[in-house]
């Protein structure tokens, strides 16, 4: 599903002119969001249940570069549900369907006051279980 679109500002090139590693990890945080919250998670849960998600791993692959102007949306689905943890997988594309970057993602859900992993809640569990892929596809 497309959880992210965006552009490229010169703000967030580097010197070689093109989108910065940072930009990228932002928009993939940013459609893991809107992916969580699609599987039932709401923002609100931080302050109201002190629960939300700590990242454990990120594995960021490049094939294409993005460069001022450059429009670009992100594609996410869920490729793996632990007990306390989903793995996301996101395909950036280029405005032209190319694909830039992937960034596979391990998310923990997290008690905020305890600071731990707690179990996935069940209704995100089955929101989760019922988009799940393979990593390929």
């Amino acid at each position: 599903m497309r959880t992210y679109s965006g552009v490229v500002y010169p703000a967030q090139t580097d010197a070689m002119g093109h989108m910065t590693v940072q930009y990228y990890v932002a928009a993939f945080d940013q459609a893991m969001w809107h992916l969580v919250h699609t599987l039932g998670y709401r923002p609100e849960w931080q302050t109201e249940r002190g629960e939300g998600w700590a990242d454990i791993r990120h594995d960021v692959t490049f094939s294409k570069e993005l460069r001022v102007g450059s429009l670009f949306w992100v594609e996410s689905s869920v490729v793996a549900i632990g007990k306390t943890s989903l793995s996301t997988l996101h395909r950036l594309y280029s405005a032209d369907g190319e694909l830039s970057s992937t960034d596979e993602i391990k998310s923990v859900y997290f008690d905020l006051n305890e600071r731990k992993a707690r179990p996935l809640p069940e209704p995100i569990r089955k929101s989760a279980n019922d988009r799940l892929t393979n990593a390929s596809g």
